[in-house]
This record gives C-alpha cells, structure tokens and sequence, in this order.
C-alpha cells in the first residue's frame, strides 16, 4: 500500500547574473543539481536523462527517500531548460522546466516543477504525509531558489 503525493512548485525570481551565464549553469544538470539541497546522488543514466536519489528524510522507523529519472531539453536561443519525467525509475515522476530572460539589468527566472511521488504508508497516515512532504519539498526549493541566486550574484 502507498500514498500518492502530487506537487507542483513555481518560483519567480531574478538574478544578477547575465542569461548566458544563467543558462550555461541551468543547462548543465550536473552542476545545476549541485545546488539543490539534500541530494544524495546524481547518476547520469545517458542521453541527457539523469536519476536523482535524495537523501533520507523522517525519523529511522518512518522516512521517505525520493528517487526519480528525468529527460532533459536545453534550448539556448529560448533560454528554456524542460524536463519529462522517466517511467520505471524510482519513486516519483517529476517534469518541469526553467525559462531564463534577460532584462535590463537582471535576468528573470522562472522555475516550474510538477510531479507526484509515491510513498510506501498506509493510507491512514495520509492527512499527516501529505502536508508533511508538501511542507518539506516547499523547504527545499526555496534552499535551491536561495543557492542559485547565490551562485549568481544576489537577487536583482
């Protein structure tokens, strides 16, 4: 038996950084995933798909490790980064995409993330994984959010 826990997750920021910059980092999942907090493992599985293993989360009697597989596109002259979620890797199917714009002065940045993660729980305990993982996930993409906008340069 397990839980079913759909997010989606949408951050708007800008960034010192000039969009060449920003995309080149964003592009490179790599080194783009090297910012994102609790990341275990990050495995290359071949032609841009990549299978990211986070940490452990929970108490040692309940936790939850999210394990997934994403393709990724990378398009330059549209300062866009996509991804599509992999079948049959993991716990979690999660897609999403970057859109990378230069402004005047900063580069505007929006990240979209959507997917829904399995958890291996009675239903029962429902009412309480649900916020539980939601609130957690939330936590970390705004570390991410945090971290990015670190490497570069601070908030515009």
């Amino acid at each position: 038996m397990s839980i079913t826990v759909p997010f989606d997750v949408t951050r708007e920021f800008a960034v010192k950084a000039r969009a060449p910059e920003v995309f080149a980092v964003l592009s490179d999942v790599p080194a783009s995933a090297s910012h994102f907090p609790k990341l275990a493992r990050l495995v290359d599985l071949g032609r841009q798909t990549y299978r990211w293993e986070m940490e452990k989360i929970g108490t040692a009697q309940i936790h939850v490790q999210t394990v997934y597989a994403s393709k990724y596109v990378s398009n330059a002259r549209q300062g866009s980064v996509v991804w599509t979620p992999v079948e049959g890797e993991g716990n979690a199917l999660i897609g999403g995409s970057w859109a990378i714009a230069q402004g005047r002065k900063s580069t505007r940045l929006v990240l979209t993330v959507h997917g829904e993660l399995q958890v291996p729980l009675p239903g029962i305990m429902k009412m309480v994984v649900v916020p539980t993982v939601t609130r957690e996930n939330d936590k970390l993409f705004d570390r991410y959010v945090a971290n990015l906008t670190e490497r570069f340069g601070g908030a515009a």
